[in-house]
């Protein structure tokens, strides 16, 4: 059980961790010259062309991606409001993951759909905490419990770091234990990563990818000749969120999803993934779908049709 002063710890913040901040469109303080069709269309053309090149490249057999789609539920247990891991008991968290799951198995056949579980294993605080890092690590005993339930649905577990003032680095080592295990895998959310000042929930974070290398060095260290590929998620919904991801080094033992996080209409939510994720071509795709946000919800069928397709989908 979670001690109580964990619990007070938590709450001021959780309802910033919940609520992400949507990709607004701000009107420009300056004018800047109308891009012209014709050059739309050779810019679209020449980012199709490096989204083809990046999936003729060949990866390990025993990898998830791209042969499997995966379908995973989002949060935390210590709050209803982070997501829907933690929003109702969890027979019934995990029946709606298998409504979710066979939704997308119908919908395309081709790929296998993988449950998962999608744990914020280092949640951004509102406050400093005794080490003014503004971050809280859940408890190994709070991680433990949502593998277990993943084991029930044979189902991958994540593990997502909200940095606050820490850094990728300092939190990694905590989680290795974890990540060690070849079903769960990595995600870091840059939006809580107060790497530019301020403070969580307060302004949008952002991290290099110097830091999305670190993470992807130290995964492959662990999946060494003997694990399956890890795979690490990136969120993402502004560009200013991952700073020069034409520097990411892919390795062939990880494998890295931008995930398009933001939340709104269907046409605000792809028109971010084509400036956010499509525009910045790096290995594979991610789409998160807001449960209370997303009004309405964009249809399965339309996110079928984005390009790239997504292979990793995530339900807050």
């Amino acid at each position: 059980m979670i001690a109580r002063w964990l619990v007070g710890l938590l709450l001021p913040a959780l309802a910033a961790a919940q609520d992400s901040i949507p990709p607004v469109h701000h009107p420009h303080k300056h004018h800047h010259a109308a891009v012209s069709p014709r050059d739309s269309a050779v810019r679209d053309s020449v980012l199709r062309a490096r989204w083809s090149a990046i999936a003729a490249v060949p990866v390990p057999a025993a990898a998830l991606l791209p042969a499997h789609r995966i379908v995973a539920f989002y949060g935390n247990p210590i709050s209803k409001r982070m997501g829907v891991l933690g929003a109702y008991p969890v027979d019934t968290m995990l029946a709606h993951l298998d409504e979710k799951v066979a939704e997308w198995q119908s919908a395309d056949s081709t790929k296998k759909v993988i449950p998962a579980l999608h744990l914020i294993a280092v949640v951004a605080q509102a406050g400093p905490g005794s080490d003014g890092k503004y971050r809280a690590r859940m408890p190994d005993s709070l991680v433990e419990r949502v593998y277990s339930w993943a084991a029930r649905r044979n189902a991958l577990l994540f593990l997502d770091i909200q940095p606050g003032k820490s850094t990728v680095e300092a939190e990694l080592p905590r989680l290795a234990p974890f990540l060690a295990r070849p079903n769960v895998h990595l995600a870091i959310d840059p939006e809580f990563a107060m790497t530019k000042g301020g403070l969580p929930g307060k302004r949008i974070g952002t991290i290099d990818a110097a830091d999305v290398n670190y993470a992807i060095k130290f995964l492959a260290g662990l999946a060494g000749d003997s694990l399956p590929p890890k795979i690490l998620i990136v969120h993402r919904f502004r560009k200013p969120m991952l700073t020069h991801s034409d520097s990411i080094v892919l390795d062939p033992k990880v494998q890295v999803v931008i995930d398009m996080d933001g939340f709104g209409t269907p046409a605000v939510k792809a028109g971010s993934y084509q400036k956010y994720v499509f525009s910045w071509p790096v290995q594979f795709t991610g789409w998160k779908q807001f449960f209370r946000q997303d009004v309405p919800h964009t249809a399965i069928t339309d996110i079928l049709k984005l390009t790239p397709v997504p292979v990793y989908i995530q339900y807050q």
